[in-house]
């Protein structure tokens, strides 16, 4: 029933995803026509392709009169351009190893990047359930009111439904969240967390709490094209997201055989997604992305062979030739899951004629 802005990033298709107002993505002309006000008023500053992208995109959730706006983080947090933006309510969903270049090397080093975004006398979520010490000494820092996962808020699962409870509420038999994945219940935890410590200015009923998780859709991420056979679509790329699309693809019925799609950026960890995902993958099926930081498809299978994966290793000119091989290889019972990158992603969307709702 809210006027809702999302800024998300990166997009897989078109930019215009990334802007986004009750699930309506921006127009072109109205993107173009808030780009226009941002170079109109910069002056002599200098804005990286991030700012100016956020920046037009508070514009039209201003201009908009949006009720609520969503902002998630670019690289980080302290140093993110979103950051300029004074949240009323912060969500750390999980800490993992990524952008080691900008963020540090060590989750607490990257913890401390992600607190930047925590604000005084509001409140800050972690659904990680391992929280690093960062995110505690930080919010102290700041003063912010810290829920974390397992104590201030959590959940419990019962009899195909799940239960949820905070220190200022509960709900009760909930539905599953429509995306697939064990991790959901931890994000759609932190999401009623949000709106448990926002509930006195945005109060959201129980109907709409139930609407909201199963009818939401997420492209990309653990995403199951219908036909047969099985086609999974899965941005993971990086070895924390790499294991939990390892566990989904384990909490699957068994299939004869598995082919993995799979193209990276050379500057992410290869051989650790890899690694993660080596027990579930039968015939790797490896391609380069085409951009500069793109691995190229006998990178991969040297990262591969040096990883003894167990699986045979076939290198292709390009992701939708790989694609068309597995469709022709594969049997109707067999799966098919394209990961690795959003560009991977991407060129198997358009090579299927796929769009993002």
């Amino acid at each position: 029933g809210y006027r809702v802005g999302c800024y998300t990033s990166p997009h897989l298709l078109h930019y215009n995803e990334r802007v986004r107002i009750g699930k309506q993505q921006v127009s072109d002309a109205e993107l173009c026509a808030s780009f226009a006000q941002i170079e109109q008023v910069r002056g002599d500053t200098p804005l990286t392709y991030f700012e100016f992208g956020t920046l037009a995109a508070m514009q039209y959730f201003i201009e908009h009169q949006v009720e609520v706006a969503i902002l998630e983080v670019g690289l980080g947090g302290r140093l993110d351009a979103v950051n300029v933006f004074d949240a009323d309510c912060a969500v750390v969903t999980c800490v993992d190893i990524d952008h080691t270049d900008y963020l540090g090397g060590t989750r607490e080093q990257i913890a401390f990047e992600k607190a930047g975004i925590f604000r005084k006398s509001h409140v800050a979520i972690c659904a990680d359930s391992d929280v690093p010490q960062a995110i505690r000494t930080q919010s102290q820092q700041v003063g912010a009111d810290l829920w974390c996962i397992g104590s201030e808020f959590s959940f419990t699962t019962h009899h195909g439904q799940w239960n949820y409870r905070s220190k200022s509420g509960s709900r009760s038999s909930l539905p599953y969240p429509a995306l697939r994945g064990a991790f959901q219940l931890h994000n759609a935890s932190a999401a009623l967390a949000a709106l448990d410590a926002l509930k006195e200015r945005l109060p959201v009923s129980m109907e709409a709490v139930r609407c909201g998780l199963n009818e939401v859709q997420l492209a990309g991420r653990f995403q199951f094209v219908p036909g047969k056979p099985t086609l999974i679509l899965d941005v993971a790329h990086n070895p924390h997201a790499a294991r939990s699309l390892a566990q989904n693809l384990a909490s699957l019925p068994p299939c004869p055989h598995t082919y993995a799609v799979f193209a990276m950026l050379r500057d992410k960890d290869m051989a650790g997604v890899a690694a993660a995902l080596d027990a579930h993958i039968d015939t790797w099926l490896v391609a380069g992305i085409d951009t500069a930081r793109g691995a190229t498809a006998g990178e991969l299978e040297q990262v591969l062979q040096q990883g003894r994966v167990r699986g045979e290793i076939k290198a292709f000119g390009s992701i939708a030739e790989a694609l068309r091989y597995a469709c022709d290889a594969a049997g109707e019972n067999d799966r098919i899951a394209a990961f690795g990158s959003f560009y991977t992603v991407a060129e198997v969307m358009v090579s299927r004629g796929l769009r993002v709702l």
